[in-house]
């Protein structure tokens, strides 16, 4: 496991790294995939994610439902070797597998996403496949809190609180924005511990990009005894990292094009 300076230092690579590919390619979404890099950084990068290196293969999944933030993974899965350095390095140059929204032909992803609401369902079900073939497998799920409007979630919700599915854990990336506009402007989401509570999760709400609060959360999954899934509300800022990009509903779905915007 990485110390949490490394840890700091490689979020800052990462982003960069990503920003650059937008650049390139002249699309994305990097209020998105900024706000979760903390997060996936932990989990991989943290040794949370169960990670077999003889075999180069990863036992838990990590499936990202929000797919249209999929690519915050590659440089992840690029420097673990799973995904060859080549298709990273000819995305936005040559034909190569990397694509805006990930899809399950990429080494490293799970499950073709992207449609709100669906990914926890998926996620779900490989939990209680696990369970039931009585495998030590983790399923972690990081959800965008827009796809809190979609009923296949809460359907989700009590389906994984009815099997006691308690290797399924359910991370919120609370950015607090939409494509269009802030969630508490549009339909009012909190209180969501209660929300997630009252469907029989466990819940635990952190800051987003606090590694130390992160892991605190993560280390304690190692040791809970609770039969009931988690969920974890990670309270975040859209575009983390470039203040211009911050918590602006604009950069939700398009790079900067512009010289002095990519200044």
């Amino acid at each position: 496991m990485k110390k949490i300076n490394d840890l700091e230092n490689l979020a800052k690579k990462y982003r960069r790294d990503l920003f650059e590919k937008l650049l390139i390619i002249k699309q994305g979404h990097p209020g998105s995939i900024f706000s979760m890099i903390e997060i996936v950084v932990a989990l991989y990068h943290g040794g949370f994610v169960n990670y077999d290196s003889k075999k180069n293969i990863f036992f838990d999944k990590v499936l990202i439902s929000k797919g249209h933030a999929t690519a915050t993974l590659y440089p992840i899965l690029r420097d673990f070797g799973i995904l060859p350095k080549k298709e990273w390095d000819n995305w936005g140059h040559k034909e190569s597998l990397l694509r805006v929204f990930g899809n399950n032909s990429i080494p490293g992803i799970d499950v073709t996403s992207g449609s709100l609401g669906h990914c926890i369902g998926v996620g779900a079900g490989m939990a209680i496949s696990f369970k039931r073939s009585k495998q030590n497998k983790k399923v972690f799920v990081i959800i965008s809190e827009g796809e809190l409007y979609e009923g296949s979630m809460w359907e989700t919700a009590m389906f994984a609180s009815h099997n006691n599915l308690n290797n399924l854990i359910t991370i919120v990336d609370r950015n607090y924005l939409c494509v269009t506009d802030f969630t508490e402007d549009l339909i009012k989401l909190e209180p969501l511990e209660e929300k997630w509570i009252s469907f029989g999760w466990n819940v635990k709400r952190i800051d987003g990009h606090s590694y130390e609060e992160i892991f605190s959360t993560l280390n304690s999954i190692r040791s809970r005894r609770s039969c009931k899934p988690l969920v974890i509300i990670a309270d975040t800022a859209k575009g983390e990292g470039i203040e211009s990009l911050s918590d602006l509903p604009l950069w939700h779905g398009q790079a900067p094009v512009k010289e002095d915007e990519i200044r």
